[in-house]
């Protein structure tokens, strides 16, 4: 439930300008309106970064997690150490399902992928507010970056 992938050659030029770790710990602080993560705890190696810290809910860890993937560099995310209430009170009673992350290719279209995943393009609005972090205009999307595809209530 830990280590996620992503292309390593999209995403926001971020690495190299200083202490990468801090860097995309800005960036994931800086893509909220309150700090999200108590603790937060970001290191950088290579092409991996390691996120350690409470989260406040599941999506605002999954939000995190694309934030640091969707960085120019990096392929992995180790989120072991970053958790939320829900996975604490579940650790020995339920099993919490696997975000759905969906890496964008060349031609897809919001419309598309909400059709692929829900059945019904008019729905690509919960793609677009699931990912206000890293959709900052839903006519504006790249191949290569990484999404979060929330559950239908």
């Amino acid at each position: 439930m830990g280590m996620f992938n992503f292309f390593t050659d999209a995403g926001k030029k971020l690495l190299g300008k200083g202490d990468d770790g801090e860097a995309i710990k800005k960036e994931i602080e800086d893509s909220f309106a309150e700090l999200p993560v108590q603790g937060l705890v970001v290191e950088v190696a290579d092409d991996t970064v390691t996120l350690a810290g409470v989260a406040k809910d599941l999506p605002t860890r999954e939000k995190a997690i694309l934030i640091a993937g969707n960085v120019e560099g990096i392929t992995n995310v180790n989120a072991d150490q970053l958790v939320a209430p829900e996975i604490i009170e579940a650790a020995n009673t339920r099993d919490i399902a696997e975000p759905v992350f969906y890496s964008i290719k060349k031609g897809d279209t919001l419309w598309g992928i909400s059709t692929e995943f829900y059945q019904d393009g008019s729905k690509y609005p919960y793609i677009v507010e699931a990912n206000l972090e890293v959709i900052k205009d839903a006519d504006k999307i790249y191949p290569g970056q990484s999404i979060r595809i929330p559950e239908l209530a």
